[in-house]
């Protein structure tokens, strides 16, 4: 297969993990040099078509260099679930490996990478109309209304989530409308996980502040490329709202609020560091109890090194 493999018998499913803005991309690129790697994109924004820098999406000369899987593969105004993921992604697996290649999973969506690796729940599929019919009931009588309606045929739900959480508490209630169970009894029973030579890696600064830095970093260079521009053309499509999934990305939120005369400019950056932040401080809480990982630092000069290593020894177990 190559030089840098020194055992072929079970070729592996490399995924490489961590917080937004810690280098995963840079190291996928590299192991794509060394290795007959094709990326598969884990990540809830990327696969939007014109949502290109305020995701952070390679440019479109790395793509070439360095195509993606599970990139601009929908429009702002669709839904996209984890298990649309799932099914698209063990395509995408199947298909490179009947190629003789690699799938390199690589992202910091922590829900699609969970979903696929352990099996997803048999939920039902989005009801438009339940949906409209939840909404109009909150629109009525608020948010904190439909928690207390979740809360009374689901209370472990309603537990874990917030009361100023529509998207989830939305899920949670339609789920129960469209199938007589509960979000809590459906997601007891799982599917069929990933199989394979699974080797796991994760990417982060050694200090959260090093972190913080890049984040900020990340956020001026979008700006400079035209984040603004971008929102501006979605915002004239005319068809998407704020309550959308791919409005409700990091950073996409805090840009349309503003473009809608919320707040002013360095009010709308505050907000989009801080969101990103925060979603960097989520991402590092799900994988610290995530089991099986290799933790690689962020700028190491040896993390290739550790990665082939790693992979090697997985080859040989």
């Amino acid at each position: 297969m190559n030089q840098h493999l020194s055992a072929v018998s079970k070729p592996p499913i490399i995924c490489i993990m961590g917080p937004t803005a810690s280098g995963k991309t840079d190291l996928a690129f590299k192991l794509c040099d060394v290795l007959p790697c094709d990326i598969i994109s884990v990540d809830s924004a990327l696969i939007y078509k014109g949502m290109d820098i305020g995701s952070a999406k390679p440019t479109a000369d790395e793509l070439s260099q360095y195509p993606h899987r599970l990139v601009d593969i929908i429009d702002p105004a669709d839904s996209y679930s984890a298990a649309d993921f799932v099914r698209d992604a063990k395509k995408e697996i199947a298909d490179i490996q009947s190629k003789g290649r690699i799938p390199l999973l690589v992202g910091g969506t922590m829900m699609y990478f969970k979903s696929l690796l352990e099996g997803i729940s048999p939920l039902p599929k989005a009801d438009a109309d339940i949906r409209a019919q939840i909404e109009t009931e909150a629109a009525e009588h608020g948010w904190q209304y439909i928690h207390q309606l979740l809360a009374q045929v689901d209370p472990v739900s309603a537990e874990r989530i917030h009361p100023n959480d529509p998207q989830r508490l939305t899920r949670a209630l339609e789920v129960y409308r469209i199938s007589g169970k509960t979000m809590t009894q459906l997601t007891a029973t799982k599917g069929q996980g990933l199989e394979g030579n699974i080797v796991q890696f994760a990417i982060a600064p050694t200090e959260r502040s090093e972190l913080h830095q890049r984040i900020e970093l990340r956020y001026d260079i979008m700006l400079e490329q035209g984040f603004e521009q971008e929102v501006e053309n979605l915002i004239k499509r005319g068809d998407l709202t704020d309550d959308l999934p791919s409005i409700r990305c990091v950073g996409y939120r805090q840009m349309w609020q503003y473009l809608h005369g919320e707040y002013d400019r360095d009010e709308m950056v505050f907000r989009g560091v801080c969101a990103t932040r925060q979603l960097a401080k989520r991402q590092l809480t799900w994988l610290r109890s995530w089991p099986n990982l290799t933790w690689l630092t962020t700028n190491d000069d040896n993390n290739l090194d550790r990665v082939l290593e790693v992979i090697n020894e997985s080859n040989k177990l």
